[in-house]
């Protein structure tokens, strides 16, 4: 289980890299005409959010997430307290992108709110899809897992919707690293956690789509930031390439719009079912902190 534990993480920051030269182009035809394919890492143009970011780096998605397993490999564990405390002071002195949710937070903890109470209303999926190093750190414990999930994302995204939706991810990710197949993990989640709910029909609807060419099923379903937008297409993805890792992080990213946040959760599901053989060797390479991200998880054990 371990090796597959890796190779989720790996594969979460991977997608998250993928994304960076594209991020937020919402059509998907000039992506497509300006840089063909997107199957390598991309230097970010003039006119991207992530201007001052090279090729292998992260969005401030990816970025969170590594201040996030940066806490765990310290404290052992998931601290709130020590993730809220880096988190600040890693935004400091930031030269990347910060969104409506960091500007948000970051009031509220001017404010003299604590991390429990400091979450912005926002509903953007990134929020949740930041959570692979919490799975790997609880990969044995899903009680906590959950709780994790859920405080970490809440101390940004108070939004209830994303806030479940780590959850929810966090479970079927959990699943999928102790055998199940993604879909199967998906389909448990939503009948035994999530049932007639908003959760449920979502994946229905992802599911429904899984014969759909992925950039228009995508499309539909929404391509901006918000959790119901960028649910479903997430379940579509897993769904259609439950096999094939790297086409599904090819897609997210083809897709356009908040690829980054998709790719993420996609990602560390399909890492966790598929492993590290399946991620190409030159994501893993190209990777920037690649090395610093796996001597990360050997501190955590």
């Amino acid at each position: 289980m371990k090796d597959k534990a890796e190779a989720m993480v790996l594969a979460s920051f991977a997608a998250d890299s993928l994304a960076l030269g594209v991020h937020w182009i919402y059509d998907a035809q000039q992506i497509s005409s300006q840089h063909g394919r997107v199957e390598n890492f991309l230097m970010p143009g003039d006119g991207s959010y992530h201007s001052t970011k090279n090729k292998g780096e992260f969005t401030h998605y990816g970025d969170q997430q590594l201040v996030l397993l940066e806490s765990l490999a310290a404290k052992k564990g998931f601290d709130l307290s020590d993730f809220s405390d880096r988190w600040q002071q890693f935004f400091r002195d930031y030269k990347g992108y910060f969104d409506g949710a960091t500007k948000g937070t970051l009031r509220n903890f001017a404010k003299g709110k604590g991390p429990q109470d400091s979450g912005s209303p926002s509903n953007d999926l990134a929020g949740a899809a930041r959570i692979a190093p919490l799975v790997y750190c609880y990969r044995d414990t899903l009680d906590k897992l959950v709780a994790a999930a859920r405080a970490q994302t809440r101390m940004t995204h108070g939004d209830p919707l994303t806030v479940h939706s780590a959850e929810f991810f966090a479970r079927v990710a959990w699943k999928t690293l102790n055998g199940a197949f993604p879909s199967e993990a998906i389909t448990e989640v939503a009948e035994k956690n999530y049932p007639d709910t908003i959760f449920a029909e979502w994946v229905q609807e992802g599911f429904a789509s899984k014969d759909t060419e992925s950039v228009s099923a995508i499309r539909r379903f929404g391509l901006t930031c918000h959790t119901p937008d960028a649910f479903p297409g997430i379940i579509h993805l897993i769904a259609r390439y439950e096999k094939d890792l790297k086409e599904a992080l090819v897609q997210a990213t083809m897709a356009g719009g908040d690829n980054a946040a998709r790719g993420m959760a996609v990602g560390m599901i399909l890492g966790a079912h598929l492993g590290k053989e399946h991620l190409p060797e030159d994501w893993l390479t190209d990777l920037r902190k690649g090395e610093e991200i796996e001597n990360l998880l050997t501190h955590i054990g």
